[in-house]
């Protein structure tokens, strides 16, 4: 509380934010090519009333910083008794962009009027720093075909970003560079915009308020951390003195008109839906000036419903009955900004969002869950953000801070006080599920940040100084079912009489005769919320200095201390110096080399604390269990055990319970909280060190002329400190090199090689520890560390075209990349006895080649075609064992045969690698046109059609998966050639809207 209300008064008492762009002109000769010092450089936007001038230096340079991103701009030098005046084109803002002005002025002396062209030009490359980074426009975003106005399914239109394949339904969708899509950064106006609990957009930023997208992917300013990956920062719409607008409606009719496929799609949250799957979109954006010159505005709603159709299916019954449900995302987002005076500045930026995912039961082709088990996930979010700049004499101040909440209810049930009933036939086939979802998982964010910079813009450097605070207050009730979860088999009359009462889809826990045969009885012991303030403290210094006006060399110095690195140690990961340089050499006013090094650190990704946290236990056995690993050297000699342990979620299971009469936690014996798990984890006694990244970076760029650009770039990165799981009890190793000669371990056998070795009798699991027999253990100890390594290369080719003149315009890259890692995600194992030398292997987001081409044609006055494609090669494919043959893919025993195949859960095929095969390389084509039907004096209405996978090709790789259900997991070795299609790509589908802008 303390903390909080300290950051909010500095909030109150800032006087700065900071817009973080600059336009850089540079004046010159137009007979010589010489720098021309002493000129008046004239910055106007008369969007904003904003006007401003400044002399160049000795090196015919000048620099306008902290400009705001609203309106257009334009830089020009009035004629004086020496020179002509020069004039620029208008220029659009961007977020974070390079803007340079080369002014070419003529001197009186030696040109008459009638011989001066003015040759100026706004240069698209970046003159300034190594930055490899990429935008997107608004005016672009608003021509490319995307689905549901949702911005992430923009960015892999963008080089080095990718769709990526999660370790869960709703896991972030965007992959830069190959990595982990948990691990992008995302901004709103450079403001911490991340569900820090695993990761991904905490507020997911609609096309209707954003103004520009800019990518950052490598090499990258020091005034940007908490990532060793790409960032994605959104600038948000800003008003003016124009009043501008729009409200629109967007549909997606669905299988009508779709094309059809075998293969379930995917909403946009990344949940599977079927081929009845529609969605409606409408919304309204409304921008101006409540005071002219001074006070703007810019509101922002948009809501979409997705209406969805599961069947539930159960033959024993006779049920066969649609279930509908609906998906519903509310985006409500406001802004001011406020002009107090020419020097100071301030913006208010509000953001809210509903989301509500339902689970209605049933299943895409058939399903047993019943409504009564029904539930909805929430994802409910709120930022507010105060942003103040003051602009002094060489020097300027920022003030940032935001407060936002996070609220992610994984399964919030219709039947909160319910037990869950899995119902089973005679024949133990299971024919319904009611009552509870048969979990809890419902966390909650309250985060604030506060950051507060410096710019000084002396001769020849512009200087930048700034300390920052994310601070997050994270908390989770999670868990089983403090109901109770029954398993239940009907005998047939039973069966018959269910059958019989015609109850149909309404079938729900009571409707069960009372006096069913339970076969279990489960409930959880110890609901509880939990969680831990992170603090995130960071502070940088950058000096950008202009060698000439040719050369610019950028140094700078980052710190970052995550107070979550200490894990249940004394002290944290304090040597977090990240030292980053660039420099960037102008060949000439077209073309320029830039070469940059940097190191990148992570911060500490929540999850892996919370999980440590709710997979815990302070039962007496387990105590002694991980004292002996202190003996024997597995555990550091100095761990204290009190710190590393906790009293987190316990389920138990109950014998001899009659239906729905089964004990609540409160009245079972402690006894049964000392029961033996399969796997338990520690928080880390030696702490966490931060992931941290060197990236490396070599670019050339030439602006061909003002519409056309061509660059290309060179990355190499080093990642060190990946997340990954180390079983403290593993087995010892069992290897299996030879598919011609696979005996397989029991888990039994496997069990008695661990440390502790573990055994079995009539009552069950237990370990003999100095004489005693010890029930309370687990097989397996986890613990998260921060050890695994990746390493990237990538080539990046890109030539853009503006449509200036001409009636069209286009956008083409070329990457070839390959990543390769030894750990892939936080719950990452090694498949054999914590060998992680044996893992290293092509990224699960690897791609070879991926080609991207956007072109827009302008055939008549206001009608766009635009065609979008993506050509990827194929992501790889992990080969794992075929139970059929070896009667498991558990092969060496130890117990991960369950789960994803991806984080080391199953052994691979013997003698196979890891990833060492291919899927078929992938093409989608997406088409849309437009019409904008101008209405005299009355704005426009625009008509569009999007049509995606125009050609309707099955791509079974580059689309944004869940790594469970995809076809990069197979059976079977690599040359056998076997490939079962799990999933594919979206078939053909079509989207129609009407909007109407003022």
């Amino acid at each position: 509380m303390k903390l909080q209300l300290a950051t909010f008064f500095i909030a109150l008492i800032s006087i700065s934010t900071f817009a973080q762009v600059n336009i850089e002109v540079n004046v010159s000769s137009q007979l010589t090519g010489a720098p021309v010092s002493g000129i008046s450089v004239h910055l106007q936007n008369d969007d904003i009333g904003f006007s401003t001038v400044k002399e160049t230096n000795d090196k015919g340079k000048i620099s306008f910083g902290d400009l705001t991103l609203a309106g257009k701009y334009k830089v020009f030098v009035k004629e004086d008794d020496i020179y002509y005046g020069a004039e620029s084109d208008e220029i659009i803002l961007t977020s974070n962009s390079k803007n340079s002005i080369n002014l070419r002025i003529a001197e009186k002396k030696t040109y008459s009027l009638d011989e001066v062209t003015v040759n100026s030009s706004t240069t698209k490359i970046n003159s300034v720093n190594a930055e490899v980074s990429s935008d997107l426009t608004l005016q672009e975003l608003e021509k490319l075909p995307v689905e549901g106005r949702d911005i992430t399914r923009s960015l892999y239109r963008l080089p080095n970003v990718t769709q990526a394949t999660g370790f869960y339904p709703e896991a972030p969708n965007v992959s830069i560079n190959g990595a982990n899509s948990l691990f992008t950064n995302y901004l709103i106006d450079g403001l911490d915009n991340n569900e820090n609990f695993l990761g991904g957009q905490k507020f997911a930023v609609p096309v209707g308020f954003t103004q520009n997208i800019n990518v950052l992917t490598n090499n990258y300013s020091t005034e940007f951390g908490l990532t060793g990956n790409g960032i994605v920062n959104i600038t948000s719409k800003s008003g003016s003195n124009i009043t501008t607008g729009e409200v629109f409606y967007l549909v997606r009719p669905g299988a009508s008109i779709d094309g059809s496929s075998p293969f379930a799609q995917r909403d946009l949250s990344g949940n599977q839906v079927k081929d009845g799957f529609q969605r409606h979109q409408f919304g309204f954006g409304l921008g101006g000036a409540l005071v002219p010159d001074k006070t703007f505005y810019y509101l922002s709603a948009e809501q979409t419903f997705d209406l969805k159709d599961n069947l539930l299916n159960v033959p024993q019954l006779g049920i066969n009955e649609t279930v509908p449900g609906t998906n519903n995302f509310t985006y409500l987002s406001g802004k001011i900004d406020h002009k107090w005076s020419d020097k100071f500045k301030s913006s208010l930026r509000v953001n809210a969002g509903i989301v509500g995912i339902e689970r209605q039961g049933g299943g895409l082709e058939g399903g047993v869950t019943f409504p009564s088990a029904g539930n909805t996930q929430d994802r409910n979010s709120l930022l507010i953000a105060s942003k103040n700049y003051y602009i002094g004499d060489g020097w300027s101040s920022e003030t940032n801070f935001q407060y936002s909440r996070f609220r992610w209810n994984y399964a919030n049930p219709e039947n909160l006080n319910s037990p869950q009933v899995t119902v089973l036939d005679p024949s133990e086939q299971t024919i319904a599920v009611l009552g509870h979802p048969g979990f809890v998982f419902d966390a909650l964010e309250n985060t604030i940040q506060a950051e507060q910079k410096f710019n000084f813009y002396l001769n020849d450097h512009i200087l930048k100084f700034g300390v920052g605070l994310v601070s997050s207050d994270h908390s989770l009730f999670g868990g089983g079912n403090v109901n109770g979860n029954y398993t239940v088999k009907l005998n047939q009359t039973q069966l018959d009489d269910l059958r019989n009462s015609n109850i149909g889809s309404s079938l729900n826990i009571n409707d069960i005769p009372s006096d069913v045969e339970v076969l279990n009885y489960a409930v959880e012991l110890q609901p509880k919320s939990f969680g831990e303030r992170h603090n995130i403290f960071s502070a940088y210094v950058e000096d950008q200095y202009s060698l000439s006006n040719r050369l610019n060399l950028t140094l700078g110095l980052r710190y970052d201390y995550d107070d979550l690195s200490k894990g249940s140690s004394d002290e944290g990961d304090y040597n977090n110096i990240a030292p980053r340089f660039s420099a960037n050499y102008r060949l000439d006013e077209r073309s320029s080399l830039r070469f940059g090094y940097g190191i990148f650190y992570e911060k500490i990704l929540y999850a892996i604390y919370s999980d440590a946290l709710q997979q815990n236990t302070t039962s007496p056995d387990y105590i002694k269990q991980l004292q002996a690993l202190i003996e024997k050297g597995i555990l550091p000699s100095n761990t204290d055990i009190n710190r590393a342990t906790f009293d987190g979620n316990f389920t138990t299971n109950v014998s001899n319970v009659s239906y729905l009469n089964g004990p609540t936690s409160e009245s079972l014996s402690d006894n049964l909280r000392n029961a033996f798990s399969n796997e338990r984890r520690i928080i880390n006694p030696n702490g966490y060190d931060n992931p941290y990244t060197h990236q490396f970076s070599l670019g050339y760029q030439y602006q061909i002329d003002n519409d056309k650009l061509f660059y290309v770039d060179l990355m190499h990165t080093r990642s060190y400190n990946l997340y990954r799981l180390r079983d403290l009890n593993a087995p010892a190793p069992y290897p299996l090199t030879d598919p011609n000669n696979v005996t397989v371990r029991t888990q039994a056998e496997a069990d008695l090689t661990r440390p502790i070795p573990i055994y079995s009798d009539a009552q069950g699991n237990f370990a003999i520890l100095n004489g005693d027999t010890l029930r309370g253990v687990s097989r397996s100890i986890v613990v998260s560390e921060t050890a695994g390594e990746s390493r990237y290369f990538a080539m990046s080719l890109n030539f853009q075209k503006d449509k200036a003149l001409d009636n069209y315009s286009f956008r083409l890259s070329y990457t070839l990349s390959y990543l390769e890692n030894n750990t892939e995600d936080i719950n990452f194992k090694a498949m054999d006895a914590n060998n992680f030398e044996n893992e290293w292997g092509p990224s699960i987001n690897d791609r070879t080649h991926v080609i991207n081409f956007i072109f827009n044609y302008y055939p008549i006055k206001n009608l766009t075609l635009t065609m979008a494609s993506l050509l990827q090669s194929g992501q790889p494919i992990n080969r794992i064992p075929d139970a059929a043959i070896y009667g498991t893919t558990d092969l060496n025993g130890d117990g991960r045969s369950f789960g994803d195949a991806y984080v080391g859960n199953s052994d691979r095929f013997p003698g196979e690698s890891r990833n060492n095969d291919r899927l078929p390389w992938s093409n989608t084509f997406d088409f849309s046109v437009q019409y904008d039907l101008k209405l005299t004096n009355f704005g426009t209405l625009e008509l569009r059609a999007d049509v995606f996978n125009l050609f309707n090709v099955e791509n079974l790789s580059g689309y944004s998966n869940n790594a469970t259900q995809s076809n990069q997991i197979q059976v079977g070795s690599k040359s056998s050639g076997l490939l079962v299609r799990r999933n594919a790509s979206a078939p053909r589908q079509f989207q129609f809207g009407v909007r109407y802008l003022l």
